[in-house]
């Protein structure tokens, strides 16, 4: 029974004439027209099932249907803070003490002290003014470039960027233009024959999809040249990448020279959720007036914000984790290439095992969960056609039993599936 059907039935209003169930023929053409969708997407090899897991987010994982320990290496969970019990102890603190939700928006009645206390220790660890929250990145780069780009403005993106930032960028007035994925000379060709107001170069600091690096000290020598400010999002850098974990500005020597950076608390941060934007403290102040996703959604809740204050504590204390994740990720890389594997990305935790064919990938990852290793397939429309691979993510929780482990379950199954010899 359609829903709305069962509400009336509730309220005793089903058998009134008036009031009838909606639009069953378009609910019906709607069905029909999913379906067949659905249906080619699973003859294609791409259909994306979702594994239930039913522990917390970690190295280790139960999944529903086995109480087997499974080694996970799919998670963005870099630096293993996502079930630290120290973090959790200090979550459940804050929660008893500020409650579950502000039920309010910032500019209301939604702002409470630990919100302002993250924000500076965020603006701290990136050597920044100031810095404005949000519930995630996907919001904070939905929120900037509609708030400070005009139609006198132009944006320059690379074509690889998140969906997060090409969705941003779609909503604002600029001059939009796509340069060929880490390609100077094109991004030069189009800065050179602008006449836009404002200039903005947009571009992940490493892209989550093969793991490469943004050639980020040379865009910031293109930027000074034609006057340009640039935007990093580092969700895949921030506190874990170059040598303290700053990201892809200090993993290429060009600290402080980014003008924005946004990212996130959901990845590397203790895993949970929320955003931000870190920069000039009037670029800040304007967003906490203009931006969108900050001026009508919720506050994040304090039990999220305790993670990020935690965690910040940590990284400004130590760069310990850091440096496992990076010595991880190498022992990982150097086995698997010398086993034959290709291997995308530049010495990244994101460790893409190039397959090109979909159903391979996701066939290799049933073969892996088999064997107790946990990673998914990535194939179109995720990436593009005939580049489907398997996303190895590598995290500082990682013992390098467990990614011997994993090597091993790959090898068996490239041999098994003749990926390898």
């Amino acid at each position: 029974m359609p829903v709305f059907s069962k509400i009336l039935s509730l309220t005793g209003c089903a058998g009134k004439q008036q009031l009838r169930p909606y639009s069953a023929a378009a609910q019906s053409q709607l069905r029909e027209l999913l379906g067949q969708q659905l249906s080619g997407i699973q003859e294609a090899g791409t259909f994306k099932a979702e594994r239930i897991i039913t522990s917390s987010q970690s190295t280790q994982i139960t999944v529903q249907g086995s109480d087997q320990k499974i080694l996970n290496f799919c998670a963005n969970n870099y630096l293993g803070l996502a079930n630290n019990p120290e973090i959790v102890q200090y979550s459940q603190q804050l929660l008893a003490k500020y409650g579950a939700g502000l039920s309010s928006v910032r500019f209301i009645c939604g702002t409470q002290d630990i919100h302002k206390q993250l924000e500076r220790k965020i603006a701290q660890f990136h050597g920044r003014e100031d810095t404005i929250l949000y519930a995630s990145c996907f919001d904070a780069n939905a929120g900037i470039f509609e708030a400070i780009l005009t139609p006198e403005d132009a944006v320059f993106s690379d074509e690889l960027n998140h969906a997060s930032i090409i969705d941003g960028i779609r909503l604002c007035r600029a001059k939009k233009q796509r340069y060929k994925h880490r390609n100077l000379a094109d991004l030069e060709q189009q800065l050179r024959s602008t006449d836009a107001r404002l200039k903005l170069i947009a571009t992940d600091g490493v892209f989550s999809m093969d793991g490469n690096i943004a050639p980020l000290a040379r865009i910031v020598e293109l930027a000074k040249k034609y006057d340009a400010l640039v935007f990093v999002d580092e969700c895949h850098a921030t506190g874990f990448f170059g040598a303290t974990g700053r990201g892809t500005e200090e993993y290429d020597n060009v600290m402080g020279e980014v003008d924005i950076i946004n990212s996130t608390l959901g990845k590397a941060l203790g895993g949970a959720s929320g955003g931000y934007t870190t920069g000039p403290a009037e670029l800040i102040s304007f967003l906490r007036q203009k931006s969108r996703p900050y001026l009508f959604s919720n506050t994040l809740p304090p039990a999220v914000v305790a993670v990020g204050l935690k965690v910040m504590d940590m990284l400004l204390s130590s760069s310990e984790l850091t440096q496992r994740v990076q010595s991880n990720t190498q022992r990982f890389r150097e086995a698997m290439t010398k086993a034959g594997f290709t291997i995308a990305g530049e010495n990244h935790p994101i460790c893409p095992v190039m397959l090109g064919d979909a159903r391979l990938a996701s066939t290799f990852a049933d073969e892996m969960l088999t064997r107790g290793i946990y990673v998914i397939g990535f194939s179109y429309p995720v990436v593009p056609q005939g580049k489907a691979r398997i996303r190895v993510q590598i995290s500082a929780a990682h013992t390098e039993a467990e990614i011997d482990r994993a090597i091993q379950a790959f090898i068996e199954v490239g041999r098994s599936l003749k990926v390898i010899k």
